[in-house]
């Protein structure tokens, strides 16, 4: 299938850490307006990227009596706290971390393509996201995601598909901030999994969320087999004013911790 044989992807690179929750809600916006419009075959695929305020999630599954005491004791570190309706178990996401968010329609592809080629693709978009950039080779699993090696992983993954089109999607871990914040959890039910950094991977060089967005999308267009292209908010109504709304609740939302509360023992 060539990549122009099918209308471009249009993603926007959020400036500010985003608020979870709200972020949910916008997801739930932009898939409700492609729903409506896909009537008329004038929805778009939209690539939200993005980083969160810090936030500890769990998955669909997880009930509030199993995970009431991990709720408590998490936000007293000074994180939000948010169940979602992904798959997966508790995670944690904050700055420093890119978020993608890929709210596309699997039904363009001829044929449509299946949650698990689709999981593929992404799984690989984030192999060559650390591996052409940095020269950091993820190492094979049997768990979803993108690990350095058996003990520690650096990329995430839990998607949800609901009539074909996707929401939820990917985390890369890209400094070292989002790390002192998973040693406070056993993230994706993994024990003995600690979670790893593009920037603990180059020898301490440094790197930055922003400058990994070029990349990531072209890798993205790549893997699946889409121009992508930055999205012009004032053209596109609801959904360009939509993230317009969100762009300006992240600025006012103000600072975010840089790491954990501590409290004496």
């Amino acid at each position: 299938m060539g990549r122009m044989s099918l209308p471009p992807i249009l993603y926007h690179y959020f400036r500010h850490p985003l608020p979870y929750a709200q972020t949910l809600a916008l997801q739930e916006t932009i898939h409700n307006l492609q729903l409506l419009q896909r009537r008329t075959g004038t929805h778009k695929d939209v690539l939200l990227l993005l980083q969160h305020r810090p936030v500890y999630t769990a998955g669909r599954r997880q009930t509030e009596p199993s995970i009431h005491d991990e709720r408590v004791r998490l936000t007293r570190l000074g994180a939000d706290f948010v169940t979602a309706n992904r798959g997966g178990e508790l995670t944690y996401h904050g700055p420093g971390q890119i978020v993608g968010y890929p709210l596309i329609d699997l039904s363009r592809y001829s044929p449509t393509m299946g949650t698990r080629d689709y999981v593929c693709r992404m799984q690989k978009t984030l192999e060559l996201q650390i591996k052409e950039p940095h020269g950091i080779k993820a190492a094979s699993s049997e768990h979803t995601g993108v690990f350095l090696d058996s003990t520690t992983k650096i990329g995430s993954i839990g998607v949800q598909v609901r009539h074909r089109l996707t929401s939820h999607g990917f985390a890369l871990n890209i400094t070292r901030e989002p790390v002192a914040w998973f040693d406070q959890i056993v993230a994706c039910g993994l024990e003995g999994v600690k979670a790893g950094c593009v920037e603990g991977g180059v020898n301490d060089k440094g790197a930055r969320v922003e400058d990994e967005i070029p990349g990531l999308v072209k890798r993205f267009g790549q893997l699946y087999e889409r121009d992508v292209v930055s999205i012009n908010l004032r053209d596109e109504g609801e959904i360009g004013e939509a993230i317009m709304a969100m762009e300006e609740e992240a600025a006012r939302a103000g600072p975010w911790l840089t790491e954990p509360r501590t409290y004496p023992l």
